[in-house]
């Protein structure tokens, strides 16, 4: 089972995804996107809530009322951690998730530390809380192998598209640099072409063309 929210607070809408276990965790960790954000309550068991962000955005500039957003429903979603108050919330790019076979189920690590983030949570807010789970869709099996191998085939389409469109311009500039070569090197053909140098020359003048200039 796989929770689905929507965040309001920007526009467009921000979909924001939660494993129901740490089952459903660990087929998150595995089959997540680029574009996913990990949240998680710092030191406390907490659901693994997972931000997907929209193409071009980054996760180091996620806008105040979002980042504020998912920070309550991640405390909401961790039994210890939403009896207190000031918790801290961390969150970091799915791609610096690290999962080895030391791990318990559902358990990660950092690739990098320096790419973890800290948000404080002062305390329980129930208008977002609640606001947001309102908007919770339930998906009882959903397909997250196909789910992600569908977007990766987009994404390489894009970028094969790209690659061509590329090639492309590459050819019509080197055309172009070549056309005008040609016209540099034959800028005085026509100048120095047989007839005009015939034209030019005195052996096939009349024998009184001096007279002319008398």
């Amino acid at each position: 089972m796989v929770y689905y929210f929507t965040s309001n607070v920007v526009s467009p809408a921000a979909e924001i995804y939660v494993g129901k276990d740490k089952f459903e965790n660990e087929e998150l960790i595995k089959h997540g996107w680029e574009e996913d954000v990990w949240f998680h309550v710092d030191k406390l068991s907490s659901a693994h809530i997972y931000l997907r962000l929209r193409e071009g955005d980054s996760w180091e500039s996620i806008p105040a009322d979002l980042l504020t957003d998912l920070g309550q429903l991640t405390k909401a979603n961790s039994i210890e951690g939403n009896k207190k108050d000031n918790i801290t919330v961390i969150y970091t790019p799915w791609s610096n998730l690290k999962k080895d076979g030391s791990m318990a189920v559902g358990q990660v690590g950092f690739k990098d530390q320096r790419r973890v983030r800290r948000v404080l949570v002062a305390q329980r807010e129930n208008p977002i809380v609640n606001r947001l789970n309102k908007t919770r869709v339930e998906k009882s099996a959903p397909e997250l192998h196909r789910e992600k191998e569908d977007h990766l085939r987009q994404i390489r389409k894009k970028e094969q598209a790209v690659r061509q469109e590329r090639k492309k311009e590459e050819a019509r500039v080197a055309k172009e640099r070549s056309e005008k070569k040609w016209q540099k090197d034959h800028a005085y053909d026509d100048l120095f072409s047989e007839e005009n140098m015939e034209g030019s020359s005195n052996q096939n003048r009349p024998d009184n063309w001096e007279e002319d200039f008398m």
